[in-house]
């Protein structure tokens, strides 16, 4: 219950600062950002999910690029996790993007656990692309697909007695989203994660469905919206859903704020996670 408070006291008290901070002229932001100049690729402004992010904008344009700095923490029954991550994500052309993402993870076992916690970790080497295939300012509405690849890593305590790569997550996936106008934005992010672990000669899978739901404030780039993510494995469906926010404090900079609330989760409770949202000009 702490965690939605101090969500909703942020919400209240700093969204209403970030709406004045914006230029001036920015009245079409809401609608598209191809009006700066014709010669440009059409691009459809999107509300971003914060948590399951993507590769790059939908629609990127050549030059575009981003660095993001994750923090989070999520409280589980045994064990507390602390998670962070690095990540750059590019277009060298346009409507293609890349990223590149380092994912950490600390733990520490909660009060009274008699359960050891996991050992700390980098989860993973993740490579990614995404391709927007679809792009229509009439129907403001966007799709794309895309790939990750996950080179999963061991424990830090165990690199001089194992292996260091352990095995391989495959991540198809597809996004659609639309722009309804008057700050309202809708996306879905679907697709099958194939878990590959060098231990284990089969290999699993489990279906992603993350529905978003956003509203951006008019003039600004900031908004509050909530992610719905679910995921369906054998005899076993997970949702945890994430209220967030996004503020703009500079027309490069951004910071997103994520509670998550898990639905029918045996071990995990509530969450916490902060994105940090660089844009260094083209």
């Amino acid at each position: 219950m702490k965690f939605i408070i101090s969500f909703l006291v942020f919400a209240f008290c700093i969204v209403p600062m970030g709406v004045y901070s914006q230029n001036e002229n920015s009245n079409s932001i809401n609608t598209k950002h191809n009006n700066e100049d014709d010669s440009l690729p059409t691009k459809i402004l999107h509300a971003e999910p914060l948590y399951i992010d993507l590769i790059r904008d939908l629609g990127a344009r050549k030059g575009e690029k981003e660095w993001n700095i994750g923090m989070g923490l999520t409280d589980n029954n045994d064990y507390d996790e602390y998670v962070a991550l690095i990540e750059y994500e590019w277009a060298p052309i346009d409507r293609l993007g890349f990223e590149v993402e380092l994912p950490f993870s600390l733990y520490y076992p909660a009060n009274g656990a008699n359960m050891a916690a996991p050992g700390n970790k980098l989860n993973s080497f993740k490579l990614a692309t995404q391709y927007s295939f679809f792009v229509s300012e009439k129907l403001q509405t966007s799709m794309a697909i895309g790939y990750i690849h996950e080179f999963e890593l061991t424990e830090f305590k165990n690199y001089d007695s194992s292996k260091f790569v352990t095995g391989n997550i495959y991540n198809p996936f597809f996004i659609a989203a639309k722009n309804w106008g008057k700050g309202i934005h809708t996306l879905l992010y679907t697709g099958p994660q194939f878990f590959h672990h060098f231990n284990n000669p089969e290999i699993e899978m489990e279906w992603e469905i993350n529905s978003n739901f956003h509203y951006m404030i008019p003039e600004t780039r900031n908004f509050v919206g909530i992610e719905f993510n679910k995921k369906l494995a054998e005899n076993d469906f997970d949702m945890t859903i994430r209220p967030q926010m996004r503020v703009s404090f500079a027309e490069n900079l951004m910071i997103g704020i994520v509670t998550g609330i898990p639905v029918n989760r045996e071990k995990e409770r509530f969450s916490t996670f902060l994105r940090l949202i660089y844009e260094p000009g083209n």
